[in-house]
C-alpha cells in the first residue's frame, strides 16, 4: 500500500514516455497527456492523505515532472512559431532551473527540487499550455507560462541559496521567515 505513490509516479513517467511516439494532439495523445497531468496531482495526494510521504518520493515526482516538461517542450515548441523572445525566455527560464538545482546540489548534496506554490502554478499553466494555446493564442499564452515558471524558478533559486537547510515541501520564499 506504501507505494501506491510510487507506482502512480512512475505510470506518470510511463505515460511521458508514450506522447514521444504518439502524434502531438491527437485523441490518444491528449488521453495520456491528460492522464500523466491527473496522475500528477493523484500522487501527493494519495501519499499526503495516507501519511506516507516519502523523501524518495518527492524526489522520483520531482523527476517526473522535470521529464514531463522537457518532453512537453521538445513535443510542442518546434511545431509551434515562437518568437526568438520566447525562445530566449525559455533558454533563461532552464538555466536558472539549473542554477537552483546546481546550488541545491552544492548546498545540500543532494537534488534540491522545491514543491512551492509557484512551482505548483508553473507546472498548471504549462500542463494547461495546449488549451490555453488554443483560447489565448500563441504570443499570450506563451507569455503567461513564460511569466509564471520566471517567477518560481527565481523563487526556488533564491530559497536555495538563502535556505539553511532543505525543505522540499516549502510553501513559499515568505515561509523562510516562519
Amino acid at each position: 500500500m506504501k507505494n501506491i505513490p510510487n507506482l502512480i509516479t512512475m505510470t506518470r513517467i510511463l505515460g511521458t514516455l508514450a506522447l514521444l511516439i504518439l502524434k502531438p494532439f491527437s485523441g490518444q495523445f491528449l488521453l495520456i497527456y491528460f492522464l500523466c497531468g491527473i496522475s500528477d496531482v493523484l500522487d501527493g495526494m494519495i501519499a499526503r492523505k495516507m501519511h506516507i510521504i516519502s523523501q524518495k518520493g518527492q524526489i522520483l515526482d520531482s523527476i517526473a515532472d522535470a521529464f514531463m516538461v522537457t518532453v512537453v517542450l521538445l513535443l510542442f515548441f518546434p511545431g509551434f512559431k515562437l518568437p526568438l523572445w520566447g525562445v530566449y525566455w525559455i533558454v533563461l527560464i532552464a538555466a536558472i532551473r539549473l542554477a537552483s538545482l546546481g546550488i541545491g546540489f552544492i548546498r545540500y548534496k543532494q537534488l534540491a527540487f522545491l514543491h512551492t506554490y509557484g512551482n505548483k502554478a508553473a507546472g498548471i499553466v504549462l500542463f494547461c499550455f495546449p488549451l490555453l494555446y488554443i483560447w489565448l493564442g500563441l504570443y499570450t499564452a506563451t507569455i503567461l507560462v513564460c511569466f509564471i515558471a520566471s517567477i518560481s524558478a527565481v523563487e526556488e533559486l533564491i530559497i536555495n541559496i538563502i535556505s539553511k537547510r532543505l525543505r522540499r515541501d516549502i510553501k513559499s520564499i515568505f515561509s523562510l521567515c516562519l
